[in-house]
């Protein structure tokens, strides 16, 4: 049974606990028997993650590879959307009851700090099975507590400006026009573009504040203090600066407002806008719209007008880790030699799957080498990767979510004209008490 070091849960967890009942999924598996499954040979081992085409396939790749020097190895891979994950694992470790649980699971990154913090012994530590300097340092940052790391780090949510460049020809600029800009210049760019083209700059939907964490990260700042729990809200001058720019974005009248996912990847497969601020991940889904080949390119992401901000942040991405008890060494075991430390593997990822890691040693391969068609010959895995190793590290600390739920309502205040010091201030306070 684990022991804990302290149960701090965000108020999302805590109804993501209420919720889950008994732990049962959409297909019925409540993961249950899988120690009994796999302790009688630790050639095989259990995964809970997400994503059949990503995370899913890349276990998959991982598998087949290490099956080549281990041929009786095996994984079972247990698929589920990413909040029953998160669902299954908190009911297993705020109850104390290890039966169950996998050897491996896959973590959103601003997750991570919350159940490495709220339970002690539960992970078991693989800062000793891979070389951590090898890898970017913001993502081995997500999984660290102590000075113990915790994670293997995957796939990179380092974020770019994807941008229709036809668009910008139109209007007299090009893709270099938007290299090493601020989100000031990159507005008043925009303004220029849809005054001469009628295109919406951008997109977004006011309850996501991705974009917002976005601007923090490149400035090296949360929405939490350093210590991860107390809320820095009122007196976070990279934060104030975020909703000044995102207000002037949706008064000025270049941003295209979406309420769903589908509507999100609508507005830029039909045309309907020119710049896509987001994580890599997005490049599949714009890669859809197979007319548009040789018509979009990727700019680093602007940067706030704050000393020390740069051009490179990061949105999303997941690390993996191990959980302690029976087959702890063995799933440490594989994952240091394929997701840390297989080069080969890392451009496979990237060729396959488009799966850009933090791997600093595979950036060199000739995979993050080629010259994408689509993106108008731009070796696009090249410069996400260098913008990769450029991202600040923050401590996203255990609120991310939470936190952010109290400011989307204060975003929907302030844009509808209320001051924002005061908008600031009242989410500070609602956030102080929430503690």
């Amino acid at each position: 049974m684990f022991s804990k070091k302290h149960l701090f849960l965000s108020a999302s967890a805590v109804l993501l606990l209420a919720a889950c009942g008994n732990g049962d999924d959409e297909t019925g598996d409540t993961g249950e028997g899988t120690s009994e499954e796999t302790s009688g040979e630790m050639n095989e081992l259990t995964v809970w993650t997400w994503d059949p085409n990503f995370n899913v396939k890349a276990l998959e790749m991982a598998e087949e590879r290490y099956q080549e020097e281990n041929p009786d190895f095996s994984l079972n891979i247990i698929e589920n959307a990413q909040e029953d994950v998160v669902q299954k694992l908190n009911t297993s470790l705020s109850s104390g009851v290890d039966t169950g649980l996998p050897q491996i699971v896959f973590i959103e990154d601003y997750r991570a700090p919350s159940f490495l913090n709220s339970y002690d012994e539960a992970f078991y530590p693989l800062g000793d099975y891979y070389n951590t300097d090898e890898f970017a340092d913001y993502k081995v940052a997500a999984g660290s507590v102590d000075d113990n790391v915790y994670n293997i780090p995957f796939d990179t949510g380092v974020t770019g400006l994807y941008v229709r460049t036809d668009y910008l020809e139109d209007a007299g600029y090009t893709l270099e026009d938007l290299e090493d800009i601020t989100w000031d210049e990159y507005i008043e760019i925009g303004k220029d573009v849809y005054d001469q083209t009628g295109i919406k700059w951008l997109t977004n939907d006011h309850g996501d504040l991705g974009i917002m964490r976005v601007m923090l990260q490149s400035s090296g700042v949360w929405w939490t203090e350093e210590d991860g729990t107390t809320p820095y809200i009122a007196d976070n001058m990279a934060l104030k600066e975020a909703f000044e720019d995102y207000k002037e974005m949706n008064d000025s009248g270049i941003m295209n407002v979406h309420n769903e996912w589908d509507q999100f990847i609508q507005t830029f497969n039909n045309g309907d806008v020119v710049t896509v601020p987001t994580g890599n991940w997005i490049s599949a889904s714009i890669m859809q719209a197979e007319d548009q080949s040789g018509k979009w390119g990727i700019a680093p992401i602007p940067r706030q007008n704050i000393e020390g901000s740069v051009n490179a942040s990061n949105l999303g991405g997941s690390s993996i880790y191990v959980l302690q008890g029976e087959g702890q060494e063995a799933a440490a075991e594989f994952l240091a030699a394929t997701f840390g430390s297989d080069v080969d593997f890392y451009q496979d990822l990237v060729t396959e799957i488009n799966a850009l890691g933090a791997y600093e040693p595979a950036t060199e391969g000739e995979a993050y080498e080629q010259e994408s068609e689509f993106y108008g010959g731009q070796q696009i895995f090249q410069d996400l990767s260098e913008w990769t190793q450029e991202i600040p590290e923050v401590d996203f600390g255990q609120r991310t979510y939470e936190i952010q739920d109290i400011l989307a309502v204060a975003l929907q205040e302030y844009l509808n004209g209320a001051d924002l010091d005061e908008v600031l201030q009242n989410a500070q306070e609602q956030a102080e008490s929430n503690m």
